[in-house]
């Protein structure tokens, strides 16, 4: 009598895999911040505070947000500027 794990079909590790566009947007961001918290002797941020920090942002503004942040002078300070929703929200008073 064989054994029903010989006729089961092994997953190959490589194929699937857990890497994301999104993910690796991420991973720049956290490195990108943490060198600049180290500097300041701020803790440094993990990959959940990341997601956090960015669950409302779109993929495709991810990109965005980095090509303004990489233009910027001071990296860390442009991105922290730029997810702040507040700095964002139109005029509500005007009457048009």
């Amino acid at each position: 009598m064989e054994h029903i794990g010989d006729h089961i079909k092994k997953r190959d590790s490589r194929a699937r895999s857990k890497e994301t566009e999104r993910g690796e947007l991420m991973l720049y961001f956290k490195s990108k911040l943490n060198r600049s918290r180290a500097e300041d002797g701020l803790p440094l941020l993990d990959m959940a505070r990341i997601g956090k920090i960015l669950e409302g942002i779109p993929t495709k503004d991810l990109y965005y947000l980095k090509n303004v942040c990489d233009d910027a002078k001071n990296f860390s300070k442009k991105f922290w500027w730029e997810v702040k929703p507040e700095n964002h929200k139109k005029d509500t008073e005007s009457p048009f």
